[in-house]
Order: C-alpha cells, then structure tokens, then sequence
C-alpha cells in the first residue's frame, strides 16, 4: 500500500488552503467546473501530500517538521 508521507510544510499548507478557497470561491460564483481546482488544493494541504511532489522528490516542510512524528 501506498504510504502518505507528509511531504507539504505549513507556508504551503496555508497558501494551498487560501488559493483553494479563492478559487471555488470563483468557481461558484462563475458557475465553473474549475472550481474543482480549488477542491484539490484544498485535499492535498488536509492531507499534508501532494502526488505531483513524489516524482519530483521534492519536500516543502521544514528540519522541524521532518524531525517531529505528527
């Protein structure tokens, strides 16, 4: 089974939420489907894993965050 590293840090974390919402913010209110754009930003910043990260080997969290077990 896949393992769900955390792999986001908290200034990606609260920038992911803030565009998220901005954007099915616009989605609704232009009655568009890309609004769900903004539905997976909002995903991957709860879930603290971006797919698109795991190929690229990359890792935005901090020594901090890597060190603590939460």
């Amino acid at each position: 089974m896949l393992k769900l590293e955390p792999n986001i840090g908290k200034k990606d974390r609260l920038i992911r939420i803030i565009a998220g919402v901005v954007i099915v913010g616009l989605g609704l209110k232009f009655k568009s489907w890309l609004g769900l754009i903004g539905l997976v930003l909002i995903a991957t910043a709860v879930l603290r894993w971006c797919p698109a990260y795991v190929p690229l080997k990359m890792d935005t969290r901090e020594k901090e965050e890597k060190e603590s077990p939460t």
